[in-house]
């Protein structure tokens, strides 16, 4: 059962640059779209195609895969097919102003609406006072003044004549109107009429007591006569008013006048431009600061909202527009696709919809926010402090969410799902939310929701949701599942090619030649860590693109070759090569027991590998095996999770490997073993069970008594039934074992055992397919156990014959003729110990 070591051909997958048909990336097209996505690109098609309740989009996939880029490019695609959005507005409510009202206009409008209320508060703040300043005017107000005045004089006229007819004085005082008795053309003093007659006095007191009677009904007609000059006068105001009001919202009126919530508003406005009619006349800004700010206050105490529209009486037309979709407001947007780009320029341009990516979902920053602003030692707030969350920048658009950032800020899950649940944004706090503030403040009108969200995260979020949250299946039902990799095939390499081009006019990096093409693809394929694919995941590989493209300028280089990306791999792991040369020289040192040449009983090198941070690399083990007669069953002891340092694959391995040993040995007689099985120094955790095939094979050794050559490392699996199966890492460990080979000296007699299923995945360093070339290394492909034992052992297995034996001096024979051993001495135990107790009873 000889197995031969893998060729050197198939330990690394060149790529074949001669079928390119390019000298440089310069010469290639951007890749439009997604290589080997076709599932993505179908469910991206379907989740934004559909429009229907809950139907929105969870991208999940490895971090690095590139999937925020991906899905701003596809997006890209249909955006600029689709008509853009309404614009949205908040805009004073003028019966009550705490309920800001929200208008839906056109594209690009609400600036237009907001312009044009600009313009007609300033025509009217030029042309009232001019009007109430006008000969036509101050003539139509002065007759109604001299109407009054007439009036009032008229009627104290005819009291003034009958009082005088009567010898009685009608006086004007700073108390009001008296009477006095008169004679000869003068008022009598007190001291003069009392030395009237009591006669006359009586006579005097009778008539002054009549005409106050009439003077009294005088006085009780002024207020209404005031009250009818203050009408007459106010009808005149109206009258200027609405025609001045009228000619300066004409325009406005016309450009709006197939919105009839936005018509509603224009003739509220101009009521109240009526009504209010004297805040031109006054000044309006021109009041003292502290009298508009005693206002505001006031108007906020008393829950009018709003105490700026107190404060300053113009305020309250303006229009604060939250969301504008104009030509113009979506030039300060970015053409980039990158996430970060897009989340500091406040939207993609790319077409009609509107493309949002959201960096900082706080619930705020997704509902929209009031502000208030300090006056006065009191906070107060009005419609124009109302600012727009992510869901109003991208209604009728997309907005991408990062899931996990989602999930980090309170309240923002929630209060997104109940944003979608409702079809509407409602504005609304983190402490109203939570009832932990009362106080005055605005309740805005909801404006309808209509957005595609577009959440991104890893699969483990993703499958969490699903499990924890039942409200995630029904607002995310369509997920779009990005692959790790794709087949390493020439059309691909070419797309591969293309995408290169494309991230080296992004980045602004150099073109690269086919050599540097071709090795990015064969770095792609390691990273994978499988020789017939690729890698989807381009966070490392663009790294990695711009690290050789710094070295190549360093150089003066006009184009990245092989060369510089060998160099860029060859820095990247210097920098992070601290932990695993201080790994290498524990061995070496002999400080970490590790035999590479020679023989062991019950002992083998295994292979596993360490992963910290983005740092890996592969470190042999010393796997050690004992073995003695056991008490009438077979018993394998896992001292790693004996001691709680094994994890629960490590732990089925074990019992795996256990199984195998029963069902292999002695079928017809009960085993009696006991074994026990150690990482030699290992003072961390253990899992996984690549290493059951060496544990397995030290167990073998100390069962037949068969060393081990310790030249030769082991890593792979097995299941009951002796197969060696696949395990990750592959080139990792092979790698970590050769590095120590090669610093004590490569003898030729060393190598590494892999399964067989293991060979594609092979994409190994250069130094260790020349070691193999030369013969002084070497990598076995095995299937089976049995041949594994056999390059371990030195010996056949052996095969169960037709007689139920295994071949006399096989490996297996030895093994199973010690384990008959250890069942006759544990049945002879037994009968001693049986008769022993026998001896006692009697």
């Amino acid at each position: 059962m000889a197995v031969d070591p893998v060729p050197s051909d198939l330990l690394y997958r060149a790529c074949d640059t001669s079928q390119f048909g390019f000298e440089t990336t310069a010469e290639l097209d951007d890749h439009a779209g997604l290589i080997g996505q076709e599932r993505v690109l179908e469910a991206l098609r379907f989740g934004t195609g559909i429009r229907r309740q809950g139907y929105n989009i969870f991208v999940l996939g490895p971090d690095g895969a590139g999937k925020h880029e991906a899905v701003l490019h596809f997006l890209a695609g249909i955006a600029m097919r689709e008509r853009a959005p309404s614009d949205w507005v908040y805009v004073n409510n003028f019966v009550t102003p705490h309920k800001p009202v929200a208008l839906e206009l056109g594209a690009g409008t609400g600036r237009q609406l907001k312009e044009g209320m600009a313009r007609v508060v300033d025509d009217l703040r030029v042309t009232i006072p001019s009007i109430l300043e006008s000969e036509e005017y101050q003539n139509r107000r002065q007759a109604i003044d001299e109407e009054l005045q007439e009036r009032q004089e008229h009627a104290f006229e005819e009291l003034r004549v009958k009082a005088e007819a009567e010898d009685i004085a009608l006086l004007r005082t700073p108390a009001g109107f008296a009477l006095a008795p008169v004679r000869d053309g003068n008022v009598l003093k007190p001291d003069e009429f009392n030395r009237l007659p009591e006669n006359e006095r009586k006579e005097i007191e009778a008539t002054i007591q009549s005409l106050q009677k009439e003077l009294a009904d005088t006085l009780e007609h002024l207020p209404s006569w005031q009250k009818e000059h203050h009408q007459q006068l106010r009808a005149l105001n109206r009258e200027v008013a609405e025609r001045s009001v009228e000619r300066a919202m004409r325009d406005l009126r016309s450009l709006f006048a197939g919105l009839t919530p936005v018509v509603k508003w224009l003739d509220a406005v101009m009521a109240d431009l009526v009504e209010n009619i004297g805040t031109f006349a006054s000044g309006g800004e021109d009041a003292p600061e502290q009298a508009r700010m005693m206002a505001a206050m006031q108007a906020l105490m008393q829950g009018r909202g709003g105490g700026f529209a107190a404060a300053d009486p113009f305020r309250r037309y303006e229009v604060n527009v939250v969301v504008d979709n104009g030509k113009e407001a979506r030039a300060t947007g970015t053409t980039s696709r990158r996430p970060q780009d897009i989340a500091d320029a406040g939207g993609y341009i790319g077409g009609g919809s509107p493309i949002l990516y959201e960096d900082h979902p706080t619930m705020a920053n997704l509902l929209g926010r009031i502000e208030h602003i300090p006056q006065m030692g009191a906070l107060v707030t009005d419609f124009m402090l109302i600012k727009p969350g992510a869901l109003h920048r991208a209604n009728g658009g997309y907005l991408l969410i990062d899931a996990l950032k989602l999930l980090r800020e309170p309240l923002a899950w929630d209060a997104l799902k109940r944003a979608i649940r409702r079809r509407k944004i409602v504005i609304e706090s983190a402490g109203e939310y939570l009832s932990l503030v009362s106080t005055v403040t605005l309740e805005p009108d909801p404006v309808p929701l209509d957005v595609k969200i577009i959440l991104l995260g890893d699969r483990y979020l993703y499958y969490m949701l699903s499990e924890l949250d039942p409200d995630f299946g029904e607002l995310f039902k369509v997920a779009a599942d990005f692959e790790d990799e794709i087949d390493r095939e020439a059309e691909n390499d070419l797309l591969y090619a293309r995408l290169i081009a494309g991230t080296c006019r992004e980045e602004n990096l150099l073109p690269f030649d086919r050599s540097g093409v071709g090795r990015i693809i064969e770095r792609s394929s390691r990273q994978a860590e499988d020789a017939e694919k690729l890698s989807t995941v381009m966070r490392p590989i663009v790294d990695l693109m711009c690290e050789a493209d710094h070295i190549a300028r360093s150089t003066g280089a006009l184009v990245v070759t092989a060369q510089h990306v060998d160099e860029a791999v060859e820095a990247q792991i210097a920098r992070a090569d601290r932990l695993r040369e201080r790994s290498l020289e524990m061995i070496t040192r002999d400080i970490v027991m590790i035999d590479t040449e020679g023989e062991r009983t019950g002992q083998v090198n295994g292979l596993s590998v360490l992963s910290m941070g983005s740092v890996s690399f592969g470190r042999p083990s010393r796997i050690t095996a004992r073995v003695r007669m056991g008490l009438g069953s077979t018993r394998v002891i896992d001292i790693e999770r004996e001691v709680m340092l094994g994890g629960p694959i490590h732990t089925k391995g074990v019992l795996i490997l256990s199984g195998y040993i029963s069902g292999q040995f002695l079928p017809e007689i009960p085993l009696s073993m006991s074994a026990s099985l150690v990482f030699e120094q290992s003072y961390g955790g253990v899992d996984g069970d690549s290493a059951s095939s060496a544990e397995l094979y030290a167990l073998i050794s100390a069962l037949a008594e068969a060393p081990i050559a310790q030249g030769l490392a082991v890593t792979g699996s097995v299941n009951q039934i002796g197969e060696v199966q696949a395990i990750g890492g592959v080139n990792d460990k092979i790698e970590g074992f050769f590095d120590i080979c090669m610093r004590r000296g490569l003898t030729g007699e060393q190598g590494v055992i892999i399964p067989a299923s293991n060979v594609k995945h092979l994409m190994l360093r250069q130094d260790v397919v020349d070691a193999v070339e030369r013969g002084m290394f070497a990598i076995y492909p095995v299937e089976h156990v049995e041949e594994g034992v056999e390059l371990l052992m030195g010996a056949p297995a052996g095969i169960r014959g037709a007689d139920g034996h295994f071949p006399p001096g096989s490996i297996y024979a030895r093994a199973e003729e010690r384990l008959a051993a250890f069942a006759d001495n544990q049945r002879r135990f037994a009968q001693r110990s049986d008769d022993t107790n026998s001896r006692k009873g009697a």
